[in-house]
C-alpha cells in the first residue's frame, strides 16, 4: 500500500513540476528554426532573487517599444505625482511662459487640459511664448525618415498642442480639418483611385486625393511641422486671445503650473504604446534635471545614477523605441522590471501595464481568467518583444523578457509561438 502511495505522489510531483530547461531549450531552438529569427528569453523569480531559465539572455536585440520601460522607470524616478505643464514669470504687463514638454494639452486621449487652459485663458496680462529650452531635433535619431507623415512619428516639441498632428476627415462629400489653422494648407488633386492624404516632407502643405473608391468615412492623423510660431498660433486660436512669441532666459524666479497625474501618461504609454507620450516624457524628465529639453540628458543621468547595476551596457537613444539604434539584452530588461517591482506597489503598477486579454496592446492576446500577463510589447517590422510579469496558476509572480529579431514572418506568428511557452510556464510553475 505504501509503495502505491509513493508512486502516486511521485507521479503528481512530476506532472506538476516546472517546465524543464531542456524542453524550453528545445522550444526556443525550434522557434528560431521555424520562423528563422534570433530569439532571447529570461525567466526570473523576484521573491527568491533567482534566475529560473535563460536562453541567449545576454545577447543584444532591437527592443522596439520595450524601450518605453526605460522611459517609464525614468519618469517614476525623476517626475513627481503631477506633470509639470509650463513655467512662467511676470514682467510688468506681460506673462512669459514656456513648455516643459507636457504632451497632454488637447491630446486625443481626452486628458484633462483645464489647468493649463484656464491659467492661460484667464490671465489678464499679455502672453508671450518662449521656446529657448528646446535643444534637440524634432525627430529622433534612427527614426525612419519616411514615417514623418504618420501619427506614430509625430514631432517632439516644448509645448505640444493636439499631439502635434492634424486630423483630417472625409465623408465622400466634404473635408473636415482640425486644428482649423491648417485648412489653408490643403491642396486637392484628383489623381488617385484610392482616397489619400499626403503631407509634404518639408512643410505643412497637405495634398488631398479624394479618389473614387472612398469609404463612408475616412480619417487621417497627419503630424505637422512644429515651430514656436505654429505653437503660438495654435494657442491663440484655442484660447481666443493673442499669444506672442519671444525669447527669454530670465527663468530664475519662474513658477510652474501642473496639469494631470503622471500615472495618466504612464498608463497610455504602457498600454497603448503611445510613442509621442514616451518621447515627451523623456523631454520632461530632462527639463526637471537641467531646465533643458534634451533627451540625452535624462538618458545619461539614468544610466549613471539608476541603471549602472544592469548586467549589460545600455545602447539607448530615444524614449519610444522608434529608433533601431536602441539595443538591450533580455537579462537587462528583467533586471529593470525587478527594480520597478521594488519601487512601485503592485496594485498601482499592474493597472498601468498592458494586461493579457484585458487591456492595451495585448487585450486580444494571452487570454486567461484571471489575467496572467502584465507587461509591455514592442513591435517594429521584423522585430517583436514582450516582457513583464507572469502570475502563475499557483500564484507565483515571475518576471520574463522575450525578444525576437530579424524574423521574416509576421509578428502574429511569433506571438503564437510565444504564447505556447508562456502558458506552459503559467501552468507548471
Amino acid at each position: 500500500m505504501m509503495k502505491w502511495i509513493f508512486i502516486v505522489l511521485m507521479f503528481g510531483a512530476i506532472a506538476c513540476s516546472p517546465v524543464s530547461k531542456i524542453s524550453l531549450n528545445k522550444k526556443f531552438r525550434s522557434i528560431e528554426t521555424k520562423i528563422q529569427n534570433h530569439a532571447g528569453f529570461m525567466l526570473y523569480d523576484p521573491q527568491q532573487k533567482k534566475e529560473l531559465y535563460a536562453f541567449q539572455s545576454s545577447q543584444y536585440f532591437t527592443p522596439a517599444s520595450n524601450t518605453k520601460i526605460f522611459t517609464f522607470f525614468t519618469g517614476l524616478t525623476v517626475l513627481g505625482d503631477s506633470v509639470p505643464a509650463l513655467k512662467y514669470f511676470e514682467n510688468g504687463d506681460s506673462l512669459i511662459f514656456k513648455g516643459t514638454g507636457d504632451p497632454s494639452f488637447l491630446y486625443k486621449y481626452a486628458f484633462d487640459s483645464r489647468m493649463v487652459f484656464n491659467f492661460l485663458s484667464q490671465c489678464n496680462k499679455n502672453l508671450y511664448l518662449a521656446s529657448d529650452n528646446f535643444f534637440t531635433d524634432e525627430l529622433g535619431p534612427g527614426w525612419a525618415w519616411s514615417d514623418y507623415q504618420y501619427a506614430y512619428s509625430a514631432e517632439r516639441s516644448a509645448f505640444p498642442v493636439n499631439g502635434n498632428f492634424t486630423s483630417v476627415a472625409y465623408n465622400g462629400r466634404s473635408l473636415k480639418i482640425a486644428p482649423q489653422i491648417f485648412s489653408s494648407e490643403i491642396a486637392v488633386k484628383d489623381s488617385l483611385d484610392e482616397t489619400e492624404v499626403i503631407r509634404d516632407i518639408g512643410s505643412n502643405r497637405i495634398i488631398f486625393h479624394p479618389g473614387r473608391n472612398y469609404k463612408s468615412l475616412e480619417q487621417w492623423e497627419i503630424p505637422f511641422k512644429t515651430s514656436r510660431q505654429i505653437t503660438a498660433q495654435l494657442l491663440s486660436d484655442t484660447l481666443k486671445k493673442k499669444i506672442g512669441a519671444t525669447e527669454s532666459t530670465s527663468w530664475a524666479l519662474a513658477k510652474t503650473v501642473y496639469s494631470i497625474p503622471a500615472d495618466s501618461l504612464y498608463k497610455v504609454m504602457m498600454q497603448q504604446s503611445d510613442n509621442f507620450i514616451a518621447e515627451q516624457l523623456l523631454l520632461m524628465c530632462a527639463d526637471v534635471l537641467s531646465d533643458s529639453l534634451k533627451p540625452e540628458i535624462a538618458i545619461e543621468y539614468m544610466k549613471l545614477n539608476h541603471l549602472s547595476d544592469l548586467p549589460d551596457k545600455l545602447i539607448w537613444v530615444d524614449g519610444s523605441g522608434l529608433s533601431r539604434y536602441n539595443l538591450f539584452t533580455p537579462r537587462s530588461i528583467v533586471k529593470l522590471w525587478d527594480k520597478i517591482y521594488a519601487k512601485v506597489p503592485r496594485t498601482r503598477l499592474f493597472q498601468l501595464l498592458a494586461i493579457g486579454g484585458k487591456a492595451g496592446t495585448i487585450k486580444n492576446l494571452y487570454k486567461n481568467d484571471p489575467p496572467y500577463i502584465y507587461g509591455k510589447t514592442g513591435t517594429l517590422s521584423n522585430n517583436h518583444s514582450l516582457s513583464g510579469y507572469l502570475v502563475t496558476k499557483k500564484g507565483r509572480t515571475l518576471i520574463f523578457s522575450f525578444m525576437s529579431n530579424n524574423h521574416p514572418t509576421s509578428a502574429s506568428t511569433v506571438r503564437k509561438e510565444l504564447e505556447i511557452v508562456l502558458k506552459q510556464i503559467y501552468t507548471n510553475y
